[in-house]
């Protein structure tokens, strides 16, 4: 018996290897790869979604914008062309979930810091005080790559439909004026098309991490 099986040793593991690898084809077949919803605005919580566009189903895209960023440079969709970003909307003044969505926001640039498909765009919803020399300072405190990520300041009114119109990721606050908004700790993934693929909550570790598992696989369907 014994040599029986010293005999033949060789031939079971050659076979036990080869079942092995037509199992795993079978099942790398089978098993579906994972994709990315397309968010459109009435998929999205109301909240967060202008009245004009709640009723959109289809064809959502983010709309054409020029805004200045840190170095006083316009920044518009240009910037972004065939490229995946993150968004998200802050204020330098912020005292609460800003400085943790910045650090968040820092960790993606650095941990995609060679990755040329991927930047990042962060919106002030108080440009009257966000002036440029102020976001450069805040830029340089948060250890901002400008060649990564830009920090924008801008007209209200077109901030303010960007965020709601467009990203739908904040809050209208009608008490203060017409174009005063609640910003969200949301951060929002965006596609090569202009497409909104995925919101993520910019102060939980947990989603960052999601967020990144999200573009390697936003990398791989946009191939």
């Amino acid at each position: 018996m014994l040599q029986f099986f010293s005999k033949y040793k060789f031939f079971a593991v050659v076979l036990f290897i080869l079942s092995a690898i037509i199992i795993s084809i079978i099942y790398s077949i089978l098993k579906p790869n994972r994709t990315l919803p397309v968010y459109e605005p009435e998929m999205v919580n109301t909240e967060l979604v202008d009245s004009t566009v709640q009723y959109i189903r289809k064809y959502h895209r983010i709309a054409d914008f020029k805004l200045i960023n840190q170095n006083g440079e316009i920044v518009t969709q240009e910037n972004y062309k065939d490229k995946i970003y993150v968004a998200d909307f802050f204020f330098t003044t912020c005292q609460t979930i800003c400085p943790i969505m910045t650090d968040h926001m820092k960790e993606i640039q650095d941990r995609l810091k060679d990755d040329s498909d991927v930047l990042l765009l962060s919106h002030s919803v108080t440009p009257k005080i966000d002036s440029v020399a102020r976001l450069k300072k805040y830029a340089i405190a948060k250890g901002v790559d400008d060649a990564k990520w830009n920090l924008v300041t801008g007209d209200k009114k077109q901030i303010y439909d960007l965020a709601r119109k467009s990203y739908l990721a904040a809050k209208s606050d009608g008490d203060g004026g017409p174009y005063d908004m609640v910003h969200t700790e949301n951060f929002v993934l965006i596609d090569k098309k202009k497409q909104i693929r995925g919101f993520y909550d910019g102060t939980n570790p947990e989603d960052i991490d999601r967020l990144l598992e999200d573009i390697k696989v936003l990398k791989r369907i946009s191939k």
